[in-house]
């Protein structure tokens, strides 16, 4: 990790570190907020045009080939930048969260199908202002935050193994405990993953070809803690249309 200290002028000290971290984490939200717009507007455009929504809903009713592949694209997309980070430039990278963030749109389609709009901007607002706390709180804190995302982490294994083991179950008691332990998980791994991304800032110099993928890596972790945070919060107080 680089922090070279640089003297500008007279007894001023500049750390060189700090303001990488600074410039790198303008870049991280800007990309999370650029792929919750996207996200939004794909959501939109599908959920208001009927004959798209057609593409994705066979005539059975239930999710067409193209409604499956839309549904489970966005892990093979998350795991692809992740696991192939190295190998990928970063206009490739670039490319694939804009895709991935309009495929995330597409299949959030649905939601605004589900639940009434109103309840959508609420949950959404209520999201924003738990998830801004907890940044807040990971961007400022001088606690060490590694003990506590290893907990939350294995909180998010946990949810993942009962929300598979409810997928055959379907218990609505589940439902509910998962959805309340979900929002405290993502709520606890937004203050880890800003703390870790900022650290990770600090160790690097903006502008080079592996700051800038790194940040986009970043805004993919933060976009994940926002979505899922919004989707159990949803699941808990989301009214549902008639």
């Amino acid at each position: 990790m680089e922090s070279n200290q640089f003297n500008i002028s007279g007894n001023t000290n500049y750390s060189y570190s700090d303001a990488s971290s600074r410039t790198f984490m303008s870049s991280v939200f800007s990309w999370m907020f650029f792929a919750l717009m996207v996200t939004s507007i794909a959501a939109w455009w599908f959920a208001s045009e009927p004959s798209l929504l057609q593409m994705l809903i066979g005539e059975t009713g239930k999710l067409s080939l193209l409604g499956w592949v839309v549904t489970l694209a966005p892990l093979g997309f998350v795991m692809l930048m992740s696991f192939a980070f190295n190998k990928l430039s970063y206009s490739t990278l670039v490319i694939l969260f804009i895709v991935y963030s309009a495929l995330v749109g597409v299949s959030f389609s649905f939601i605004l199908l589900a639940y009434t709009l109103s309840s959508i901007f609420t949950t959404f607002a209520i999201t924003a202002g738990m998830f801004g706390t907890m940044a807040f709180v990971g961007y400022t804190t001088k606690t060490d935050l590694t003990s506590f995302g290893r907990i939350m982490f294995m909180g998010l294994v946990g949810i993942i193994i009962a929300s598979l083991v409810n997928f055959f179950m379907h218990s609505s008691t589940l439902d509910y405990i998962i959805s309340y332990v979900g929002v405290a998980v993502f709520t606890g791994l937004t203050a880890y993953d800003v703390q870790k991304i900022k650290m990770i800032g600090q160790g690097t110099v903006y502008g080079s070809e592996n700051s800038k993928k790194l940040s986009i890596l970043g805004a993919l972790t933060l976009y994940l803690d926002f979505i899922n945070l919004f989707l159990m919060l949803l699941r808990l107080f989301g009214n549902r249309r008639e």
